[in-house]
């Protein structure tokens, strides 16, 4: 057992003994469906804090010769398996953890100038291997490929290769063309040819970028890519799954719907909604829902991206805090940190990250829930959205009139924040006062579920606010109008009987009307008060 060749199982059987452990095991089943098969190599991308490191230590422990995990499987979905028994310790295993390998090679370099990262990761690798393999490997051997390729020649072994945070030189190095060039040409030789195919069984790649598109790297494109666009077979194991979430939330006797209000938002047509594993399991373990994720280094990297503002993407940004989904073209991004050519590569790059969320089926991305639209506001107050932010700071006081009935103190409200947040070009615009509405009730998401376009059965309620459990207000029913009579749009909630979709509510509501005149660019608005 070593540090990289045939690693054991201690990592994996610490999250195994974690009190919110969440049986992903039959993730295995798909990577033995691949093994002797027609390329045999998976590449996984999720946003940090989605699992990643779990799973690849968990592949690790089940394949590793390393360490002997029968009985640390016994109790998973994955023993209930055909192939379970088949695979089960029986592989050679390269585990390779980039970043820390990178740290360590960084910290060689200060001491000796002349080792190089790419260099050092291999030297590393070939040590050990060497002790395993003497007669196979040379004290002259550099080359990790040629060194693996000799080790089958000569005694048919083959090897899994695990790499964590795969892409991590193209992240923390990304004006490094050198040190690229040499780290693409090794995972050409791992990955890409005869002698490759030859020692390798399996490969598992997982990282926060796909791998595709990276400018030379188009020669890796053999990988079976599972991305936060396009998850394929893996939807299921990117993160906790919603029936995983409640049963949690039962266990742990933790509020459900303020678990969904916090950390739901993501979801993929496979498994329907998805939540990021750290947030949930920070937020069971502190006993409070609030944002875990807004310290790491792509928090900054955040407020670097939405600053480019290509192509209007700060009014995206805008829409989106307001509840807008946002169309993106996600086939052009290139998987290049370094160059961006519109709004929508930024967006891609973002939907990757866990910023954005994507709806594939109809190619639209949003921000997905309570924690991410945390992150968004404190990058933009740290770079300087002022108007932005008084629209948001602003949404108490809105929302406190529409309480009180105060028509025109909304009316003129609301026509200050469409005036400063919506673009010249798309201000007299029905999406656009939407979006601008949504951003100046932004505060009432405390106390209420938002729900926009709420089916009626006689049509759709523009935007509907039903009060949370904990909360005594009133429940909303907002209708825009567009160079309308505003008492048309209380008209239209009565006679399409909106308020009858609010299926087990009981109380007060509020209808509100609110109409914009494009000609002399005001708003009114209406507000009635009922009782069911």
């Amino acid at each position: 057992m070593g540090i990289y060749l045939n690693p054991g199982n201690e990592q994996f059987m610490v999250s195994v003994n974690s009190e919110l452990y969440v049986d992903k095991t039959e993730l295995i089943k798909y990577t033995n469906s691949r093994i002797g098969k027609d390329r045999p190599l998976i590449c996984s991308s999720r946003p940090r804090r989605f699992g990643k490191t779990m799973a690849v230590t968990m592949l690790a422990a089940y394949y590793s010769k390393g360490c002997r995990s029968e009985k640390l499987f016994a109790q998973f979905k994955i023993s209930q398996s055909e192939s379970y028994k088949l695979h089960l310790n029986k592989y050679n295993v390269i585990f390779l953890d980039i970043q820390w390998m990178y740290g360590n090679a960084l910290e060689e370099m200060k001491r000796n100038s002349s080792i190089e990262a790419v260099g050092y990761i291999q030297e590393q690798v070939i040590a050990e291997l060497r002790k395993e393999y003497p007669q196979c490997v040379h004290d002259t051997d550099i080359s990790l490929p040629s060194v693996l390729a000799n080790i089958n020649v000569l005694t048919q072994e083959q090897f899994i290769i695990i790499v964590d945070e795969w892409d991590c030189l193209f992240r923390e190095d990304k004006n490094n063309e050198k040190i690229q060039k040499e780290y693409i040409n090794l995972l050409r030789g791992l990955f890409k040819g005869i002698p490759s195919g030859a020692f390798l069984k399996l490969a598992y790649l997982t990282g926060i970028l796909p791998i595709k598109k990276y400018g030379t790297q188009s020669a890796l494109n053999n990988f079976r890519e599972h991305t936060m666009v396009s998850p394929r077979q893996m939807a299921e194991y990117i993160g906790f799954t919603e029936s995983e979430v409640k049963n949690l939330c039962k266990e742990h006797d933790i509020s459900f719907e303020e678990m969904q209000r916090w950390y739901d938002g993501y979801s993929f047509e496979a498994t329907g909604h998805v939540y990021s594993p750290n947030s949930v399991i920070e937020a069971i373990d502190s006993g409070e829902f609030g944002n875990y994720w807004s310290q790491t280094e792509t928090y900054e990297s955040l407020m670097t991206y939405i600053a480019m503002d290509f192509d209007g993407l700060r009014q995206l940004i805008v829409d989106m805090l307001g509840g807008q989904r946002c169309a993106v073209d996600v086939e052009s991004f290139q998987n290049d940190i370094t160059s961006f050519r519109s709004a929508d590569d930024v967006i891609t790059l973002l939907i990757h990250m866990g910023y954005l969320a994507y709806d594939s089926k109809m190619k639209q991305v949003f921000i997905p829930n309570e924690e991410v639209r945390s992150v968004f506001l404190r990058a933009i107050r740290n770079d300087g959205w002022n108007e932005v932010i008084k629209a948001i700071d602003a949404s108490e006081a809105l929302l406190k009139a529409t309480l009180a009935m105060d028509e025109a103190v909304v009316a003129q409200m609301i026509q200050e924040v469409h005036m400063k947040n919506s673009s010249s070009l798309i201000y007299n615009n029905e999406i656009s006062l939407s979006s601008v509405i949504a951003l100046a009730y932004y505060s009432a998401c405390r106390d209420y579920t938002f729900i926009r376009e709420m089916p009626t059965g006689n049509g759709f309620a523009d935007m509907v606010f039903l009060p949370k459990r904990t909360s005594l207000n009133p429940a909303l029913v907002l209708e825009l109008k567009w160079n309308k009579a505003v008492e048309g749009a209380i008209s239209q909630i009565k006679s399409k009987r909106y308020v009858s979709a609010l299926e087990g509510y009981k109380g007060n509501i509020l209808l509100v009307g609110i109409n914009y005149e494009k000609k002399s660019r005001k708003h009114q608005c209406r507000i009635e008060k009922i009782e069911i």
